[in-house]
């Protein structure tokens, strides 16, 4: 199988400097390497991440880790004193996911931890127990608040990914806005007290009301927008049958293993399969593959 999108990544995560500061410290030398980033989009040479020196920290800025290359050199982003003050959330752009579409392998991995460690860091200036100011702490790995003291870590989210297969076919779904023809497998956020079969159980009986059982975990992929884990999986349907919640999708379909494949292979056909970077895209080539 091929490696999903955002998986790969070629640095050591160094969890052992995030629990001592003199020894960060020491790591950032002349040898350091600055992710070089407009807000959140990466700057991005012959398909691969740009990077400079410490010289170029912009003043005020905090140093958050993203780990040690091969020559045990540090690679670090910089998180702005003003990031996240009076800013909308976050978005991702067209324009940005060719440049990622466009990344050597690995090299998303790296982008996708610096883009959602930088982003919670944003949104998290403030204690939930409290509401006093926090700070950065275990190298840009967690929060702590100034007043109670309570640790904040960086959180991610769990969605479930999946197609729903009867009779040699799969049931792909189109979303609100996405672009003309693009069908995609079903997804949605694992609720609390839900496993993750019981949740593409409920999602697709929600989104298609499809009934499915034996499902079956294929592959993951983190998603830095902002901070998600893609679940995939395949499940059975018991019947064929749609009733298509329009508040969730705009369109729902069958689609035999055979026009999988040729759309997949880059042939004309009734839909526009998800781009290479997105799990879905593994999702259908693994269940066309049989």
């Amino acid at each position: 199988m091929t490696p999903p999108g955002f998986t790969g990544g070629t640095l050591d995560r160094a969890d052992a400097l995030r629990h001592d500061p003199a020894a960060l410290s020491a790591k950032l030398d002349w040898r350091a390497r600055l992710l070089r980033l407009d807000g959140l989009t990466p700057a991005i040479e012959d398909g691969r991440l740009a990077w400079t020196s410490l010289a170029d920290l912009p003043e005020g800025a905090e140093v958050i880790l993203l780990g040690l290359d091969a020559q045990d050199r540090a690679h670090v982003a910089a998180l702005l004193p003003d990031s996240g003050e009076g800013t909308t959330p976050a978005m991702r752009s067209p324009a940005l996911m060719q440049m990622l579409g466009a990344l050597h392998a690995g090299e998303a991995a790296t982008y996708a931890a610096a883009r959602s460690l930088l982003d919670w860091h944003a949104r998290h200036r403030f204690c939930a127990r409290c509401g006093s100011t926090t700070h950065l702490f275990r190298a840009g790995w967690g929060r702590q608040c100034d007043a109670c003291y309570t640790e904040h870590f960086p959180r991610v989210d769990p969605v479930v990914i999946m197609i729903a297969e009867h009779d040699g076919r799969a049931l792909l779904g189109r979303g609100k806005g996405w672009p003309a023809g693009r069908y995609s497998a079903l997804a949605g956020f694992l609720e609390p007290g839900e496993s993750v079969e019981e949740a593409v159980a409920r999602e697709i009986a929600e989104e298609a009301g499809v009934c499915v059982t034996n499902v079956r975990y294929v592959a993951s992929q983190p998603w830095p927008f902002p901070s998600s884990l893609m679940i995939a999986c395949v499940a059975e349907a018991q019947d064929d049958a749609i009733a298509l919640d329009t508040n969730e999708l705009e369109d729902a379909m069958w689609v035999p293993r055979d026009l999988v494949r040729a759309v997949l292979a880059g042939e004309p056909g009734p839909f526009l399969p998800p781009p290479p970077y997105a799990i879905a895209h593994t999702l259908l080539t693994e269940w066309a593959a049989g």
